[in-house]
């Protein structure tokens, strides 16, 4: 020890001078390597393992030097690194010189192992490793809260239209790897995992905030009104008759109302979370192989680091993303067709009288939103979005078509408009082939496309094959009493509830009549 002292002394003031307890460590070793060479040889005449007494006195007594250090480390330094890497060192040097002096021993050595109780400086790294880690992460996970609540998700701020906390979270996320990765530790691959899925946590944190209070596709599709039948009034009548459209509307969702207005939820800012999520999950990769390139520098890696590539990846933020580009899409889309065009499509198509409301002014107003959506969004999720607004659009024009409320009525001459007005919608999308790709549009208005021609059938004919379905979904019960069937959302030809719809709305007297008669449904809500 006191030899300790004077070399502390002497490199005191010197550049990256070494702790007094590190030195203590090397002058420890050099003395058990001159005693096993000087002295055990001559001890050994009094004690077959001379050697092995000696270091397991010297193990003990540094222990106790390095057990009132330990105890007062509370985080990761220079020092405390250096001292315990020493520490570790010397206990292995020790224990090997035991192990020889003891080899011919009846236990081979394990006695005199069994009284060098290990110093764990290699455990004690590993748990200030990790609550480096756990500082690290918690102030990036604060930064992130601190600065997604300030984000104003502007498509001006930057050429790619993504979120400048984005670009600073990746870059904190960076330089944190590149900090772990210059710590002076031994076993950088096996604390990586705890690093990782602290990062991968946090990350997650941060997309999980990007989608927040956004909404998704449920926000903003209308409540459903109650069933009602036509009132058969003549079309001449309809056309002297001032048209009210607040009648029977569909209800639109609460929850639309609370969004409305607020800047960081219009359609552009939507955009820019779509494309901040996207980019996350392309700098994923890049991650991952930065981490790779780094693990290949370390001097504690193994060749099987290497082979367990789980350790290395980021399991939760990539899945994440996934998910909030799709819900963002899901709710920009309804937001569009059912929030922002509201006034085009539930206020104003086929209200009254089909042919004097039709589609054309929600297919100019889409257009615009088509264009700024288009222009904002990153070209790897526009298919995506756009496919979803075209979802929206159908399912926007079927809900018309079969819960538009008692403001709208179709006659079998409408049949035509509303075939007409369809495919408006998908020439839209379709845009003379530089839109969607037309097996898309095929796909997703397929649903539309096979209950249209309902509204063209006759309507005894649509009584008889409701009549029909009815039977087959319900038995015997339906033979006595049609049960009115419930409402389930997914449109279908052979669906009752849809084919009871198709009658509600179908102006004539027949269709009313049998409602009546079948349901007692009202004519006004």
């Amino acid at each position: 020890m006191e030899k300790a002292d004077s070399s502390r002394r002497v490199s005191r003031n010197a550049p990256n001078s070494l702790h007094v307890l590190a030195i203590l460590a090397k002058d420890v070793g050099d003395l058990a390597v001159h005693e096993k060479s000087m002295f055990s040889p001559i001890l050994k005449t009094w004690h077959p393992f001379a050697a092995g007494v000696a270091v397991a006195t010297l193990h003990a007594c540094y222990g106790n030097e390095l057990k009132q250090f330990v105890s007062g480390i509370t985080e990761l330094t220079p020092d405390a690194i250096q001292v315990l890497r020493a520490a570790d060192k010397l206990e292995k040097d020790l224990v090997q010189i035991a192990v020889e002096d003891s080899v011919d021993s009846d236990d081979g050595g394990k006695g005199i192992i069994r009284e060098m109780p290990p110093y764990e400086a290699e455990t004690v790294i590993a748990n200030l490793v990790k609550v480096w880690i756990k500082s690290r992460v918690d102030t990036m996970k604060e930064w992130a809260d601190r600065n997604i609540q300030q984000e104003v998700w502007n498509p001006q701020t930057n050429r790619d239209k993504y979120a400048p906390s984005c670009v600073e979270v990746l870059r904190i996320l960076d330089d944190t790897l590149e900090a772990f990765f210059q710590l002076p530790i031994p076993n950088h691959p096996a604390l990586l995992p705890d690093l990782v899925a602290g990062l991968d946590r946090c990350l997650q944190y941060y997309v999980m905030k990007t989608k927040a209070g956004c909404g998704s596709k449920s926000t903003y599709i209308p409540t459903l009104p109650a069933l009602t039948r036509c009132s058969t009034e003549s079309k001449f009548h309809g056309v002297f008759k001032k048209k009210d459209k607040s009648r029977g509307l569909p209800k639109r969702n609460s929850q639309v109302a609370t969004t409305n207005g607020e800047s960081s939820l219009g359609i552009p800012q939507l955009c820019v979370r779509i494309n901040t999520l996207h980019q996350i999950k392309s700098e994923i990769d890049v991650l991952e192989k930065r981490v790779i390139t780094h693990l290949r520098n370390s001097e504690s890696a193994q060749v099987e680091d290497f082979s367990n590539g789980l350790s290395k990846k980021f399991d939760l933020t990539p899945s994440a993303c996934v998910e909030g580009v799709q819900q963002l899409s899901e709710a920009l889309a309804y937001k569009v067709i059912f929030h922002d065009l509201s006034h085009v499509l539930w206020d104003g198509l086929y209200i009254g009288d089909a042919s004097s409301s039709r589609i054309y002014p929600f297919i100019q107003e889409i257009e615009q939103f088509l264009l700024t959506i288009s222009d904002t969004v990153h070209e790897k999720v526009r298919t995506r979005i756009i496919t979803d607004i075209l979802k929206a659009s159908v399912d926007g024009f079927l809900l018309v078509l079969l819960a538009g409320g008692p403001s709208r009525s179709f006659t079998r001459q409408d049949s035509q408009i509303l075939e007409d007005d369809f495919k408006s919608i998908k020439d839209l999308f379709w845009a003379n082939g530089d839109g969607l790709p037309i097996e898309l549009i095929d796909k997703f208005s397929a649903t539309a496309s096979h209950i249209l021609p309902l509204f063209r059938s006759d309507t005894e004919a649509l009584i008889d094959r409701f009549r029909r379905a009815a039977l087959e979904a319900y038995g015997s019960a339906a033979k006595s009493r049609l049960p009115l069937p419930p409402t389930s959302g997914q449109w279908h030809p052979s669906d009752p509830n849809t084919l009871l719809r198709v009658l509600c709305y179908r102006n004539e007297d027949a269709a009313s009549k049998f409602l009546k008669k079948t349901y007692n449904l009202p004519k006004k809500l």
